[in-house]
């Protein structure tokens, strides 16, 4: 079974990075061969699975990840951003594909993945999932087809524990928004209205977070115009949907050239 790939995790006591272990181990095309925690953490030198409750899987989580990464043909990310950054590194110098599903990475950040992206295959996005990144194509093409007569609103609600808004998601859609008009994201972007704020100015597109709860993900991208109204809407229910379209980017980045890819390469569209 070596030639099936093997999988590094993580985060792995996060929601996402124990679904991640779950989704790996549960596949027949890929194995689970690491799993990485922060230095001090209660579940290093554990095995993982007895970690999160369940069964011996045989792999000890560890704060070494250049170790981890060694054993590996691809890391899977959803951590903070100044991991993964230092995670970026690490897999380019193991020549691992890098999944990066990080979420609140500044512009500098993500152009500080660059150098890695030369030696190895980087797939980044700000969703995982089939369905979302169908809403952005659609997002790019209704905004290419409406005039600014038509308002764009980005409207975004996940879970309590979110630390970054808006989301990744809210910011692909935006610039997908952006990029179908023809605009630079950052000259239009409106996310902050508390107070006398003025009216709406035209071309802006605006952003709003709702934090409540468990809710996984919902995004909303709504067109308004006088007397009409057009709603693009996606609803998750289940974060296994980012992990299954996680591995399925570690999957499709094996044997590509090095580079800095999206969920619109893995997916084809």
């Amino acid at each position: 079974m070596t030639h099936i790939p093997g999988i590094v995790i993580t985060g792995a006591s996060g929601r996402m990075g124990q679904m991640l272990i779950k989704t790996v181990t549960d596949s027949d095309q890929a194995r689970l061969v690491g799993v990485v925690e922060r230095a001090g953490h209660d579940w290093i030198g554990q095995d993982v699975g007895e970690a999160m409750g369940g069964q011996a899987l045989g792999v000890t989580v560890t704060d070494d990840p250049l170790e981890a990464f060694a054993q590996a043909q691809a890391v899977i990310d959803f951590t903070a951003p100044e991991a993964t950054l230092e995670f970026a590194a690490l897999a380019a110098q193991a020549r691992c594909v890098h999944v990066i599903g990080t979420t609140g990475m500044s512009d500098e950040q993500i152009a500080a993945l660059e150098p890695a992206a030369r030696h190895a295959v980087i797939v980044r996005a700000g969703n995982m999932s089939l369905g979302v990144n169908l809403l952005v194509q659609l997002t790019k093409k209704v905004a290419a087809a409406l005039d600014e007569d038509f308002d764009i609103e980005v409207i975004e609600g996940h879970h309590h524990h979110k630390v970054d808004a808006p989301s990744g998601t809210a910011l692909m859609l935006g610039e997908a928004a952006a990029e179908g008009r023809g605009v630079n994201l950052a000259d239009v972007s409106d996310r902050g209205r508390d107070g006398i704020t003025g009216a709406r100015k035209r071309g802006d597109i605006g952003f709003h977070a709702i934090r409540g709860g468990d809710i996984v993900g919902e995004h909303d991208v709504l067109f308004a115009a006088p007397g009409e109204r057009i709603v693009l809407r996606h609803l998750a229910t289940d974060r296994a949907i980012f992990a299954r379209g996680a591995l399925k980017a570690a999957l499709w980045g094996q044997g590509k050239a090095p580079g800095h890819y999206d969920m619109v390469d893995v997916l084809g569209l």
